[in-house]
């Protein structure tokens, strides 16, 4: 009796470990390798002072190009990105047994069989902003970034 007590401990082992939740899905799908339009690339690299050739080395073309009052420059960069994940999992053990006692026999069987799913949608924006002076260096940037 031990020896299927330590079998069923050992399949069920098996079967749990190929669970993963939906956050270990998504950060397993991930790739912001590509990703040149961020925070972090404005705060690092752009400066007052810049060419518009070195803004767009940087961050890339923008979005939308338009002027101010002042028929100055303004570049918009916007990006909006949403993720979902979804992630289910099942597992099950069967048993099959055969008892015998007597001089009649007895097959007996049982199951158990689960499942479980997990879902995640997550939306995060980010808007950028670069003001031009009249030499067409950067006068003046800022951004907006949201997750929700």
């Amino acid at each position: 009796m031990r020896c299927v007590a330590g079998l069923l401990a050992v399949l069920a082992m098996f079967a749990m470990g190929g669970c993963m939740a939906a956050g270990q899905h998504r950060e397993a799908v991930r790739d912001d390798s590509v990703n040149k339009l961020s925070v972090g690339a404005v705060q690092k690299e752009i400066r007052v002072g810049m060419s518009g050739a070195d803004v767009v080395s940087v961050l890339g073309s923008p979005n939308m190009v338009s002027t101010d009052a002042k028929r100055r420059e303004v570049w918009v960069y916007d990006k909006v990105s949403t993720e979902r994940v979804y992630s289910n999992s099942s597992g099950g053990v069967g048993v099959l047994g055969l008892v015998i006692g007597g001089s009649a026999g007895a097959l007996g069987s049982g199951s158990y069989e689960g499942r479980s799913g997990a879902s995640s949608t997550t939306q995060r924006t980010l808007t950028i902003l670069i003001k031009f002076d009249e030499q067409s260096l950067v006068r003046d940037f800022a951004y907006r970034q949201s997750s929700f």
